[in-house]
C-alpha cells in the first residue's frame, strides 16, 4: 500500500502553489453529513472558522498563504445543482476569507476540454493527489492516490488551468 502524506504535510512541503479541481455534482464525506443536513433543515450552513469541522482545515491553509502559497480551487458544477453543490456553495465564502481563490464552472461550458478522470490536487505544478470516490460519493477504499509522473502533472495542470480561464469568480456566481 502506498505511504500516503496528510494534507497537511503536503501544505508544509509546498512553496508556490496548490490547486483543486472538484468535478462530483454530490459527496458524502462522513466528517460532512451533519452540516449538510444542518443546512438543508435550516438554510444556515457552517462558516464559523472556529468550529471543530473547519478550525483544521482553516490553520492548513492560513498557514500556507502567509508563507505566499497560492491556493485556488475550481468546481464544475452541472445546473441545476445538486442540494451537496448548494451546500458548497453556501459555505465557500469561508474558503474565500481564509485565503483560497474558488471559482465555479457550469458542466456544460466544460464538455471541450480534457480532464481526468477523478478530482485532485496539484502541489507546485509537480505532485498530483487524485481523489477517489465510491458512487454514492463517499471516499473510497483508497481514497487517494499520488503521483509526480511529469505527464500526469502536466495534464492536470493543464486541465485546471483550462476551467479556471472559464470559470466564475465565487463572488459573481449564481446558479
Amino acid at each position: 500500500m502506498q505511504n500516503v502524506p496528510s494534507f497537511e504535510e503536503l501544505f508544509r512541503r509546498t512553496e508556490r502553489t496548490a490547486v483543486h479541481l472538484e468535478m462530483r455534482d454530490h459527496y458524502a464525506i462522513a466528517a460532512e453529513v451533519p452540516d449538510v443536513a444542518r443546512w438543508k433543515a435550516t438554510g444556515v450552513a457552517n462558516t464559523d472558522p472556529e468550529s471543530d469541522y473547519w478550525r483544521p482545515w482553516v490553520a492548513i491553509v492560513q498557514e500556507a498563504v502567509a508563507r505566499g502559497v497560492i491556493l485556488r480551487r475550481a468546481r464544475i458544477v452541472s445546473e441545476s445543482p445538486t442540494d451537496y453543490i448548494r451546500f458548497e456553495h453556501a459555505i465557500t465564502p469561508l474558503n474565500v476569507s481564509i485565503g483560497e481563490l474558488v471559482r465555479w464552472l457550469p458542466r456544460n461550458q466544460a464538455s471541450d476540454l480534457a480532464l481526468p478522470g477523478n478530482d485532485f490536487w496539484l502541489f507546485d505544478g509537480e505532485l498530483v493527489r487524485f481523489n477517489h470516490f465510491t458512487g454514492d460519493g463517499d471516499g473510497a477504499a483508497v481514497p487517494f492516490v499520488d503521483t509526480d509522473d511529469p505527464a500526469v502533472a502536466k495534464l492536470c495542470g493543464t486541465s485546471f488551468e483550462a476551467v479556471w480561464e472559464r470559470a466564475v469568480p465565487h463572488a459573481q456566481f449564481e446558479f
